[in-house]
């Protein structure tokens, strides 16, 4: 019995580090920024902490670019790099870092209905100095937090206040024009800052279709993306259907 389990406490620590290893990368991140959530990982699956559990990867090769979008496994979200920085040169056709979006996955951090979603709800002063405009984000992974310390991050820079106030939007439970899926503003995670100086592919080619070409354009000032992208945030304006106006929480694609 003593070399048995002398045997098992030896060979213990190798199995651990084995079983870590076995986790994708990209998995990896998803455990460690919704920790309060995700448990582990096995067996191609997402595990959380309710016990269920959410597909890794469906294992279809060749996916179309509306089948990523529209039918994404969690895999898939990781399939475009999102790179922080200044933005060199326009982003590629379809390339959208962020955009194929698991909607399973973050109704099961941020809530499935508007209901559960309000009942993280709390409101902020956005710029108090600069703009002091109230408004509503959840409070789930700290993002209400975020934001106040993006919020005075901005604040200092009164050159930016023409960008920073009329904020866009919020919290709104609804889909993406012209598409079934959610807009990530369903969840309380994102916001748009003032639409005036803002640009949007859907507004470039005057359409909803997102197989359109259409001309890159962006006015936001590239202070306003550190600081946000400093805090977990990613930009819209880093897609080819760009939307500058948005910032939207996903620590999992930038760190």
């Amino acid at each position: 019995m003593r070399r048995i389990s002398f045997g098992l406490i030896f060979l213990f620590p190798f199995l651990c580090a084995s079983a870590q290893d076995s986790i994708p990368p990209a998995a990896k991140k998803l455990i460690k920024y919704y920790g309060n959530w995700v448990s582990g990982f096995s067996n191609n699956h997402l595990l959380f902490k309710d016990g269920t559990q959410l597909l890794w990867n469906d294992g279809l090769k060749n996916k179309s670019f509306k089948d990523l979008l529209e039918k994404p496994d969690l895999k898939d979200m990781f399939g475009q790099p999102y790179s922080t920085g200044k933005l060199n040169s326009p982003p590629g056709k379809n390339f959208d870092p962020g955009r194929v979006r698991n909607e399973a996955f973050f109704m099961k951090i941020y809530g499935s209905t508007a209901k559960q979603v309000s009942q993280h709800l709390t409101e902020i002063t956005w710029c108090p100095k600069l703009v002091g405009q109230k408004i509503k984000v959840t409070t789930v992974n700290g993002i209400d937090k975020n934001l106040v310390q993006i919020s005075k991050e901005l604040d200092v820079h009164p050159e930016l206040k023409k960008y920073l106030m009329n904020i866009g939007g919020t919290f709104a439970w609804r889909n993406i024009a012209g598409t079934n899926r959610h807009s990530m503003h369903s969840f309380g995670m994102t916001i748009d800052i003032n639409t005036t100086y803002s640009d949007y592919w859907q507004w470039a080619c005057k359409c909803t279709n997102e197989d359109a070409t259409f001309l890159y354009k962006n006015r936001i000032p590239q202070t306003i993306v550190d600081i946000f992208e400093k805090y977990g945030f990613i930009w819209g304006g880093k897609w080819y259907h760009f939307d500058t106006m948005h910032f939207e929480y996903r620590p999992e694609l930038i760190n």
